[in-house]
């Protein structure tokens, strides 16, 4: 079937033939293990087009009709927010130029994109319980040894997904998967259908010489009213590329993370005060007709030169006093 996803056409790329300096170094010899695996994670790092092919490939209902595959591909910078012995934070950001229709190109197209945080040996992990709900689990030390969480976060910084997994390194091979997690359905889906609930996966992420790629093994299932597995409707691959490019102007990105970044930091801050008080808690998908995308992004467009801070912790607590349904401990 013809895929449905992206339409555009993007401006010109060159792929970087060399191979990556930060690949090279993660095979350098008398490397602690953790310092090993720090190395591979901080190769994610750096200037791509990144290309997301999705594809159903097993029915588990009758009649069982596949859905279109998804397929989009964008130029995209992922930044080094926190470098930590034990703690690593990735930021992406999207930084698009497509050609109009008179053939020229448009000026360029910035989007925070997702993050995802790193951190070693943590026994505290927020997994996704379904119907817009997350519950703390707390790990024993002899379970999370030598392994890492990677924990990933939608584009407006609320939580989307939790896994714990160990890095394994071969002589010219480095992976990380993850365990069975649970995730709430991504844009790509939740845009254009609503028959299912939940996706049920694995995530590998596989560094290369000239990038890496993530793999996902994921289940689309519906659930009951009380978030107990109601049926399973299929079985999808997804295959997400990373491929390093170079001569490609970022700056309009640099420009907005210089601008945005304080004021993203203090919404990671507010979250990490919910995780820290709340064992359970949910997020409403709108408050008074509004999502909070839409309020989280629509501040940032307001941001000048100068961050008023304060400011911004108020309006950041307020908001996700309106979205967040909090549990106490």
């Amino acid at each position: 079937m013809k895929p449905r996803g992206g339409t555009s056409k993007g401006a010109s790329i060159e792929l970087d033939e060399q191979t990556s300096e930060a690949w090279s170094a993660i095979s350098q010899p008398d490397l602690k293990p953790v310092d090993r695996d720090r190395r591979a994670i901080l190769a994610m790092a750096g200037a791509y087009r990144a290309s997301f092919d999705f594809l159903e490939t097993v029915g588990f209902t009758q009649p069982y009709e596949p859905k279109q595959p998804y397929q989009s591909w964008g130029t995209e910078y992922v930044y080094v927010v926190t470098n930590e012995p034990r703690f690593i934070s990735l930021q992406h950001i999207l930084v698009m130029r497509v050609e109009l229709e008179n053939g020229n190109m448009s000026e360029p197209m910035v989007v925070k994109h997702w993050r995802q945080d790193w951190q070693y040996q943590d026994r505290s992990l927020h997994t996704y319980q379904g119907h817009q709900s997350w519950s703390k689990q707390i790990r024993k030390r002899s379970e999370v040894r030598g392994q890492w969480t990677q924990a990933v976060y939608q584009v407006d910084d609320s939580p989307r997904y939790e896994g714990l997994g160990q890095w394994i390194h071969l002589p010219n091979y480095s992976s990380w998967q993850s365990n069975e997690t649970w995730r709430p359905l991504p844009r790509r889906e939740f845009s254009v259908r609503q028959d299912y609930d939940v996706l049920i996966g694995k995530n590998r992420h596989i560094i290369t010489p000239s990038g890496w790629v993530h793999e996902e093994e994921n289940l689309k299932v519906v659930l009951d009213e009380n978030a107990k597995i109601d049926q399973v409707l299929a079985r999808e691959t997804g295959f997400n590329r990373y491929e390093r490019i170079v001569n490609f102007d970022f700056s309009a990105g640099d420009t907005y993370w210089n601008k945005t970044q304080l004021f993203w930091a203090d919404v990671a801050e507010a979250w990490s005060r919910i995780y820290k008080l709340n064992d359970n808690f949910s997020i409403k998908k709108k408050h008074e007709g509004k999502t909070l995308i839409g309020k989280m992004f629509g501040y940032t467009s307001g941001i000048n030169e100068v961050y008023d801070q304060a400011a911004g912790k108020a309006f950041i607590q307020s908001t996700l006093n309106d979205f967040v349904i909090r549990s106490a401990k």
